[in-house]
């Protein structure tokens, strides 16, 4: 496909879909695609989907809506629309979108992406194109290599490390719509991140749905660990931070908190999910480990990086929950404290083995334990921030802020951090004095060399 059509892409859900529609963008644009905010004029439409929670997927139907009354317009004008489902829905879905949503003419799963370009010329031929299998070659390394922009880039970005997820915890899809565990060759991982860094990326976020279990093969042919690559990766001149995301528990080992210690580049926050207080929960959910050793694990976390920061994500209203089983979870929350967290009521997803579990929890009493835990998780986020105050931070300045001559950056523990600063200083790292907290982020001065 030649000549400027442009493309509309809309991203759902996690950070490893805003990095999935990165990658997507940058493949259209090899192949001759610019990006648009008018969906009016797109040539290709894309939804980059979610598939974790109910109201994500419902909300992709709702804009395929109106995304067809688009396709109508255009095609009264003379002009063709390609209509495109990627990501998890895509991937657990497969051909029942088209049947519910005839308006789309290509569903792409998450592992096929690379294959996008090809895919939208079938798809203008006339072709209704599925593609959701799970292919032998590796994506990335048919991606269009992350070229150096002539102008300045985010001071931030992610990094998918690792794919797919064997725990097979009973309420998540990830393992029937990413697959099982694939770890990337950290040669590919080290030359991506040389790429952002020159494109002026400061700090950098490794992706993975259960990233702390990475174990891709090193220049030696011998699996690394994450704290390995992490240690890799901190020797790019120019990489002034790392961060990771999503953890589990079980695969948290010793290297990696030491690594909390030992790597000054790797910031002092960490997410690490529990999901539920009560071991009888746990055990349904299949997590494979109890409160118990949850709370060992913060503690050894703790006693290795004593200013550590943690967030998490929790699940209410879980089949067969009881109030005394939502108590532990709150008790679990009071002892560890956290900065920040995600907490969600529990949502039966196609497919997997909690959707067939007895003794739902009624959304009244769901929805109340909601409100009764997200006022317990604000308060200490609320706390947290406050404890910052006096406190001087390096802070990442990424973007403008709201008011005119206002920057906004990120702390070390991940807030936004508001300041009076010059444009120059966006992508510099600048010891900022914190002056006030508000539940969601701090503002302060910059501190004069």
């Amino acid at each position: 496909m030649t000549g400027q059509r442009k493309f509309y892409l809309k991203t759902f859900g996690c950070q490893m879909n805003v990095y999935d529609s990165e990658r997507m963008g940058e493949a259209l644009a090899a192949d001759g695609f610019t990006a648009t905010d008018d969906i009016g004029q797109a040539d290709l439409v894309v939804l980059n989907t979610c598939h974790i929670r109910e109201k994500a997927v419902e909300k992709v139907y709702s804009d395929l809506g109106r995304i067809n009354q688009v396709k109508r317009q255009r095609a009264g004008e003379g002009r063709g629309t390609v209509v495109a489902i990627t990501g998890c829905v895509a991937q657990a879905e497969g051909a029942e979108i088209v049947a519910r949503a005839p308006q789309v003419d290509l569903v792409v799963g998450p592992q096929s992406y690379h294959r996008l370009p090809d895919l939208v010329r079938r798809a203008r031929k006339g072709e209704q194109v599925v593609d959701t299998e799970f292919p032998e070659e590796d994506k990335f390394e048919h991606l269009p290599e992350r070229a150096p922009r002539p102008t300045a880039g985010p001071a931030a970005a992610f990094l998918t490390v690792q794919e797919g997820c064997d725990k097979f915890c009973t309420f998540c899809v990830v393992p029937y719509t990413r697959g099982m565990e694939i770890s990337r060759p950290v040669t590919q991982i080290e030359a991506e991140a040389r790429r952002l860094v020159e494109r002026g990326v400061r700090e950098l976020t490794l992706l993975g749905q259960n990233v702390n279990a990475y174990h891709g093969d090193g220049p030696d042919g011998r699996p690394h660990s994450l704290a390995r690559l992490l240690g890799r990766l901190a020797e790019i001149p120019g990489l002034e931070r790392l961060r990771y995301m999503t953890s589990h528990p079980r695969d948290m080992g010793s290297d990696l908190i030491a690594a909390h210690r030992d790597n000054s580049k790797l910031m002092p926050y960490l997410h690490l999910p529990f999901q539920a207080g009560s071991d009888r929960i746990l055990a349904a959910m299949n997590r494979k480990h109890t409160a118990a050793d949850y709370l060992r694990l913060v503690e050894q976390i703790r006693q290795t990086r004593p200013d550590i920061a943690l967030s998490t994500d929790i699940i209410v209203g879980f089949p067969g929950e009881t109030d005394a089983e939502f108590e532990a979870t709150l008790d679990v929350v009071r002892a560890v404290g956290f900065a920040q967290a995600y907490s969600f009521k529990y949502s039966p997803r196609p497919g997997t083995p909690a959707a067939s579990l007895d003794a739902p929890v009624s959304t009244e009493i769901a929805a109340s334990r909601l409100t009764r835990l997200q006022t317990l998780l604000g308060e200490q986020q609320a706390s947290f921030n406050a404890e910052c105050v006096g406190k001087v931070f390096p802070v990442l300045f990424e973007r403008a802020g709201r008011h005119e001559g206002q920057l906004v950056g990120r702390s070390p523990y991940l807030q936004p951090v508001h300041a009076t600063a010059e444009s120059s200083l966006l992508g510099q790292i600048l010891p900022v004095a914190i002056s006030s907290a508000s539940p969601f982020s701090l503002a302060g001065t910059v501190v004069a060399a």
